[in-house]
């Protein structure tokens, strides 16, 4: 599936067609340039999800969760890892990547190609694509 973006606004309005486009995985690899919005891209679907943090970029700390309450009310968390930082694949698994690849909840995480033979066969893929210094595309795989 391609979404194209044109502004934040736009984007917001989107995460609901994205969602729909993810089909309940929660798994999802982001994939784009510098600067080409997968930390935006997070922080809009935690707005959607009723995340009440912040979610800012995990660059330093790696791994960042957020909170929020489910369909039915109940407390679920949401997922935030920067690889890029990362060397091997042993410092993925002393964050714990596979702890966090096994359970529930969402999980975004930019810059996986460290962790690709690890993630879920289900495993989202999201490209993002600049195409102007507000545009971007989405392809949804």
């Amino acid at each position: 599936m391609e979404i194209l973006i044109n502004n934040l606004a736009e984007l917001d309005a989107q995460i609901p067609a994205i969602a729909e486009a993810l089909a309940r995985r929660r798994k999802i690899a982001l994939y784009g340039n510098l600067g080409s919005g997968k930390t935006t891209l997070v922080q809009a679907f935690c707005r959607w999800l009723g995340v009440e943090d912040s979610p800012t970029s995990p660059t330093f700390s790696l791994i960042n969760e957020y909170g929020y309450r489910d369909a039915t009310n109940q407390p679920a968390l949401v997922h935030h890892l920067d690889l890029y930082r990362l060397n091997s694949t042993q410092e993925a698994f002393d964050i714990g990547i596979e702890e966090i690849l096994d359970d529930p909840w969402y999980c975004f995480i930019e810059w996986p190609q460290l962790v690709e033979p690890m993630l879920p066969d289900d495993a989202a893929k999201i490209q993002l694509e600049i195409l102007s210094e507000t545009a971007r595309r989405l392809l949804i795989l």
